[in-house]
């Protein structure tokens, strides 16, 4: 491995991580041990704290393994815009023993079913407003079980901020299904957990560049990688609040937004989808301190009128990926905020990044640096021969988050 990349290793950040021995799951269980009064996520104005969330992802767990048969490595399919009851239900099949399958909540019917078919889920725990694409997979048997999230549950304290409709839509019953809050109010303890770092936890869905959609299978131990990486490198702690607003289906999203916070013990505000102006008073009435997301969000936020009108001031760090941020927009949010955006590169097949620019030196429109445990080479896609600095190729990549 070349360490021509430590010249830029952002200072008072290890050059490795010791990952744990343990599962994901266990992550969320030390945060609700060690913070159990602290918001864990907030959903416009609602709070679940660290003991609750714990607690219900465990009955919910608990249900999945009683009444659906979920057994160790199974896969539970999540079917959702980003919600607490999303993360719920992604911690409670961890917590299941089961391998969460998210699904992008764009999906229709023939895309779900090929999903599902191809993965092997007999379980899907998916929203109310989606399940049209739902029915008729229970109707004709393809898929055995289903849960029915109902967002406006989570709203628990009513809010001066604007919801959208079908986050608001009162609950409503399906054929075949159970309500997500009926299945926690069953209260089934669920089995010991037994799943560790080498069992089989995400395997989220990469289009690729030919044929269909194909899963990419992560252990907990990859999973975990990343999701550790990311507050390691960002020197995130427990007294952090993330805008949990990119995709949770999409890795990066679902690591800097959710796995990482959790594991840090952090606070999430979640946005079931992007909206510039409920972001901007979210950020300053919890007092976001950080915020992962794309650029097209960054260039949205920032060309609003009303602008002016909020405190962006608590914000702290701000970054991702998925396409180069514009020069004049990094400069225009370098002089509005004070902040600089901090690009990095990953993919489906490595659970997030595995490469980020330093934070005391960011290159702009550039991938970054490989990130703790990496090598990272540009390669004659043909020979597989290594190239030269600053000349095009393939670039291969070796370690510990890539998938199975």
């Amino acid at each position: 491995m070349s360490d021509r990349h430590f010249a830029f290793w952002p200072p008072k950040v290890p050059r490795e991580i010791t990952l744990p021995e343990t599962s994901l799951w266990y992550n969320l269980e030390v945060s609700a041990t060690r913070y159990p009064q602290k918001a864990c996520t907030v959903f416009y104005d609602s709070v679940i704290r660290y003991a609750d969330f714990r607690r219900q992802a465990e009955l919910l767990a608990g249900y999945l393994q009683r009444e659906c048969d979920v057994k160790r490595g199974d896969r539970v399919a999540l079917f959702m815009h980003n919600s607490p009851q999303w993360m719920l239900a992604f911690y409670a099949a961890l917590r299941a023993d089961a391998m969460v399958v998210p699904i992008n909540p764009m999906n229709v019917t023939a895309e779900l079913a090929y999903v599902l078919q191809d993965c092997g889920a007999r379980v899907l725990i998916g929203a109310q407003t989606l399940f049209p694409h739902v029915e008729p997979l229970l109707a004709s048997g393809a898929l055995p079980h289903a849960v029915v999230a109902t967002y406006s549950d989570a709203l628990t304290t009513p809010t001066d901020l604007a919801v959208p409709d079908f986050v608001r839509e009162p609950r409503r019953a399906f054929a075949g299904a159970v309500a997500m809050s009926d299945a926690i109010a069953k209260a089934y303890e669920p089995r010991p957990a037994e799943a560790g770092p080498d069992d089989r936890c995400v395997m989220p869905y990469t289009s690729g560049t030919t044929g269909q959609p194909k899963g990419c299978v992560h252990t907990h131990r990859s999973v975990m990688h990343t999701a550790i990486a990311g507050a390691q490198w960002h020197r995130s702690f427990a007294d952090e609040t993330i805008l949990t607003v990119l995709p949770l289906f999409h890795v990066t999203g679902m690591q800097n937004s959710m796995n990482g916070p959790i594991y840090s013990g952090a606070t999430m505000v979640v946005l079931p989808r992007w909206d510039r102006d409920v972001a901007a008073a979210l950020i300053q009435r919890f007092r976001v301190t950080g915020w992962t997301s794309v650029p097209t969000m960054v260039v949205d936020l920032l060309s609003s009128p009303k602008l002016e009108q909020y405190d962006l001031s608590s914000l702290r760090a701000t970054g991702g990926g998925g396409a180069a941020m514009p020069e004049a927009i990094a400069q225009k949010l370098e002089k509005l905020c004070n902040l600089t955006y901090v690009e990095g590169y990953g993919l489906s097949e490595t659970a997030a990044a595995t490469h980020i620019n330093p934070q005391q030196n960011p290159k702009k429109q550039c991938l970054g640096i490989p990130i703790f445990g990496v090598d990272s080479r540009v390669v004659d896609p043909e020979t597989l021969r290594e190239l030269p600095a600053g000349e095009v190729g393939e670039i291969i990549t070796s370690g510990p988050q890539v998938f199975e």
